[in-house]
């Protein structure tokens, strides 16, 4: 029997992120009101701390949990404002790049496997051997991928400093740029484009790393 081939990363995200869409779209387009007014509340109210903490732990706790990363650092914007909400998210994001390490400096190639899979190793495994260490810039905004590459550089020795280094600093790119997007959203008083904002930047991040990729092998 003949196998499907299986889909590209980028074919996977259009997928997920057009799932996404719909299960956003119909209860909006039968509860529009009651959401609105329910998404406008929410981000009237004035930020406070325990919710800073809610915000950076779902990004720190990302490799473990199936938590949507652009989601939350786009809602990081536009509920604490582009400046404090980079800051937040930047923190929970690099927060969750030592919990990878770690957990690669200390699980096995199975244990490897059932956190991101063994097709994600494998990219990761091509973009280090490609980009070398600057493979954890590379990847940080493609979901799964990102987080396999953390993974792997841990399982692969590259000292925690290192990692620390190169991922703070494009960490603090990609959140600035969720929290503008969640900013201008969130200031438009539209629910709908905070969502949408949340899937522009890993959408953008997976067609520029396909586009390379095609670049590299002509």
């Amino acid at each position: 029997m003949s196998q499907t081939p299986p889909r590209s990363p980028v074919v996977r995200w259009v997928i997920v992120a057009a799932v996404v869409l719909c299960l956003i779209l119909v209860p909006f387009a039968l509860f529009e009101e009651q959401i609105t007014a329910y998404a406008s509340a929410a981000l009237a109210r004035p930020p406070t701390l325990p919710l800073a903490l809610l915000v950076g732990g779902l990004l720190a706790s990302d490799v473990l949990l199936p938590v949507p990363s652009s989601l939350v650092g786009t809602a990081s914007g536009a509920l604490f404002g582009w400046a404090l909400g980079a800051a937040i998210a930047w923190a929970g994001m690099t927060a969750g790049c030592a919990v990878a390490w770690w957990l690669g400096r200390t699980a096995s190639r199975a244990g490897l496997r059932r956190f991101v899979g063994e097709g994600e190793i494998g990219r990761a495994q091509a973009l280090a051997e490609r980009f070398g260490a600057a493979a954890l810039i590379v990847s940080r905004p493609v979901p799964v991928l990102a987080e396999a590459s953390v993974l792997l550089a841990g399982a692969c020795g590259l000292p925690l400093r290192s990692m620390l280094l190169l991922t703070a600093l494009s960490n603090a790119g990609i959140s600035l740029a969720y929290a503008v997007l969640g900013a201008l959203a969130g200031g438009s008083g539209s629910f709908l484009l905070v969502f949408a904002a949340a899937v522009i930047v890993p959408a953008l991040a997976l067609g520029l790393l396909r586009w390379s990729r095609r670049v590299s092998t002509r």
